[in-house]
C-alpha cells in the first residue's frame, strides 16, 4: 500500500512539474509578444513625404498668402480705381502693385485687375504644426489677379498668371529645397479653394490660407 502512494506521489510531481514548466513558458512567450507589441506601438510614425505636387501646392500657397497679404496692406482701404503701391516684404524685398480696383458696395464685391510684382520678397510662414503650411521662400517674378473678391454674398473667383516667376528656399516641415526659376503659374481660386499649375505641373490643391 506504501509503494502504491509513493508512485502516486511521484506521479504527480512529475504530472504538477511538467504543468508548471509548460505555464512557465506560455508566460514567458506571451510576455515577449506583449514587450514586443508594445514597443512596436510607441514608435513615432515618421514624417510623410512631400512629392513634388505637394511641394508645388506649398509654393501656390505661399504665393497667394503673399498677394493677399500685400493686397490688404496696400489696397483694401484705398480708394477704387487706378493702384500704384509699393509694399515691402517681412524681412526683406517688395512687391510693387499696379492695375484697377473697383468696388460694388451692394454686393461686397471688388473687381480686380492688378499686377504684383514681387522684387526678392522674402516670405516666410510662421511656424505651423501642419507640414504643407510651412515655407521660406523668396519670390521673384510678376503675377496678374483678375476677377471678384468677395467679402461677402457672391464667392470669390479670381484668376492668376505669373511669368517669369522665380522661387528659391524651402517649404514643407521637416524642411524640402525648392528652386525653380522663369517659371509660369496658371491658377484659381473659387471661394477659399485654389488649384493650379506651377512650372507646368499640376500643384496639389488646398482650402484656406
Amino acid at each position: 500500500m506504501e509503494q502504491v502512494m509513493k508512485k502516486k506521489r511521484s506521479h504527480c510531481r512529475r504530472k504538477f512539474g511538467a504543468t508548471w514548466r509548460t505555464l512557465g513558458l506560455a508566460f514567458l512567450v506571451g510576455s515577449a509578444a506583449v514587450t514586443l507589441g508594445c514597443g512596436g506601438g510607441n514608435r513615432p510614425a515618421p514624417p510623410a513625404t512631400c512629392d513634388q505636387p505637394c511641394k508645388d501646392g506649398v509654393v501656390l500657397r505661399a504665393l497667394r498668402v503673399g498677394m493677399r497679404f500685400a493686397y490688404n496692406f496696400a489696397i483694401q482701404s484705398k480708394p477704387v480705381g487706378m493702384q500704384d503701391e509699393m509694399v515691402p516684404c517681412i524681412p526683406s524685398g517688395n512687391v510693387h502693385i499696379v492695375g484697377d480696383a473697383q468696388s460694388n458696395a451692394m454686393l461686397g464685391t471688388s473687381e480686380l485687375n492688378l499686377t504684383y510684382t514681387f522684387t526678392d520678397c522674402v516670405n516666410p510662414a510662421p511656424q505651423n504644426t501642419t507640414p504643407e503650411r510651412n515655407y521660406k521662400l523668396t519670390m521673384n517674378g510678376a503675377v496678374t489677379e483678375n476677377g471678384t473678391l468677395a467679402m461677402g454674398g457672391p464667392t470669390t473667383s479670381l484668376t492668376l498668371i505669373g511669368t517669369g516667376m522665380g522661387f528659391s528656399g524651402t517649404v514643407y516641415d521637416p524642411p524640402v529645397d525648392y528652386v525653380e526659376m522663369d517659371c509660369e503659374v496658371k491658377a484659381n481660386q473659387d471661394g477659399n479653394n485654389m488649384t493650379g499649375m506651377v512650372c507646368g505641373r499640376m500643384a496639389q490643391g488646398f482650402s484656406g490660407f
